[in-house]
């Protein structure tokens, strides 16, 4: 016994026929790590749900998780959907017994109340499947009463199970089975007058619906006889973002006002701001008539930014955010100072103003290409692998490559298109 089970301390009983058992401390350890990161791994994908901008989901400590929903505006709403662990199962009704008659359950099955009321249904003890085979849940509603319902698909496994019972149970009734664990925080004063704190742990189990099997079918299929939409949306929501592996309780909730941010957010904008000008200066003093141009692209590149992230259903601009934009803005100069520096180049070898034109955009074409295409590979790894503040300034980062390159290639030309190249007019020298 103790070679195949390792992460077991044994000692004999004081009878002598006993064998008593524990976890080590290193296994309790394991498995409480792998249920905090799995919790924290589901908790995260429940806040995407809710649609947060950039939200920060991250393990404090051996056992706490800090959640962080910025701009969340109903705040009952998420503590509800961060702490339900909720999920469904798929039972056969034993139709041959009536749930008046019986005050226990016999045997093999289980008695579970309706949702609103009514006659009890008995159950078969053994599940089809459970909501751990889901894949995906969406909220729909249904065509011919209007009522909401859940869309279903399971995996390939709970598939195969659900075909082969509804084949053999054509025209018997099924049950889906709502089981909630809540687990509450019950504050108290002890008999030494202290103030103690302890969980209550319940589990709420009804029927949802009962439904007679009318074909076949196997992953994909409807819940119907939910009371609400919003019902219906937090039932889709619990089951795509997945089960918790422990119980939570939430021991402390705050709300941080805006003020609190607002010297970041101004330091910033400020940062933002000082670093536009000193770029501006730079550009006019040093490349003078084609400096002012690039300029002017500069500030275009901005106002495409934040008008495409206006755009973006949730999007907030937050200090990474701000991060992203600047680094666009510096690499849009770098691609207005490979045009200018090949235009000078142009310039000395002999070329005509025009023909420098012609042939420094189209020497640092390729050079720009190359730099701002890897950048958008690393800002796209970025979104794929991290998330929150990370993401945030993956968007900004991509979104300002995009249009950097757009304002830095075509913006500045057509400006000096239309400024040296107007119909008759040839000019002899350029302002750079």
């Amino acid at each position: 016994i103790r070679t195949r089970f390792r992460e077991f301390t044994m000692r004999r009983g004081d009878s002598g026929t006993a064998l008593n058992m524990t976890l080590t401390e290193q296994a309790i350890r394991e498995i409480q790590d792998y249920a905090v990161d799995q919790n924290r791994t589901s908790l995260a994908n429940r806040v995407n749900e809710l649609g947060v901008g950039e939200p920060v989901v991250q393990r404090q400590g051996a056992d706490r998780i800090v959640v962080q929903l910025p701009g969340i505006q109903d705040a009952a709403h998420a503590r509800r959907i961060l702490g339900r662990i909720a999920t469904l199962e798929f039972r056969m009704v034993a139709d041959e017994f009536d749930g008046r008659s019986f005050g226990t359950a016999p045997p093999g099955t289980e008695i579970f109340p309706r949702q609103g009321g009514g006659l009890p249904v008995v159950l078969r003890r053994q599940n089809i499947v459970t909501g751990d085979q889901v894949t995906n849940a969406q909220m729909g509603f249904d065509q011919q009463t209007g009522r909401a319902e859940v869309n279903i698909t399971l995996d390939a496994g709970g598939a195969r199970r659900m075909q082969r019972t509804t084949i053999d149970n054509v025209g018997k009734p099924m049950a889906v089975l709502f089981i909630e664990n809540k687990s509450e925080i019950e504050r108290f004063i002890d008999d030494n007058g202290e103030r103690q704190e302890r969980v209550r742990e319940s589990v709420e189990q009804y029927v949802i619906n009962v439904a007679t099997i009318q074909s076949a079918f196997s992953s994909r299929f409807r819940i119907t006889g939910l009371d609400s939409p919003a019902e219906a949306s937090e039932l889709a929501l619990l089951l795509r973002a997945g089960g918790l592996a422990a119980p939570i309780s939430i021991i402390e909730e705050r709300t941080i006002g805006p003020s609190l941010g607002a010297d970041n957010i101004e330091a910033g904008f400020k940062s933002m701001v000082l670093g536009m000008s000193l770029v501006l200066i730079f550009m006019a003093v040093w490349y003078k008539g084609f400096g002012l141009i690039a300029n002017v692209a500069l500030v275009g590149n901005l106002v495409i930014i934040v008008g495409i992230l206006s755009l973006i259903p949730g999007a907030t601009l937050t200090l990474p955010g701000i991060a992203g934009i600047v680094l666009t803005v510096g690499m849009a100069v770098d691609a207005n100072v490979l045009i200018f520096e090949q235009i000078k180049q142009s310039l000395k070898s002999g070329l005509s103003p025009l023909q420098s034109i012609e042939a420094g955009y189209a020497r640092a074409m390729t050079t720009i290409l190359d730099a701002n295409i890897t950048t958008m590979i690393v800002a796209l790894i970025l979104f794929a692998a991290g998330a929150g503040s990370v993401q945030g300034f993956a968007v900004t980062l991509f979104i300002g490559i995009m249009t950097s390159m757009f304002t830095a290639i075509v913006g500045t030309r057509s400006i000096v298109e239309f400024v040296y190249g107007r119909a008759g007019r040839v000019p002899t020298r350029l302002s750079i």
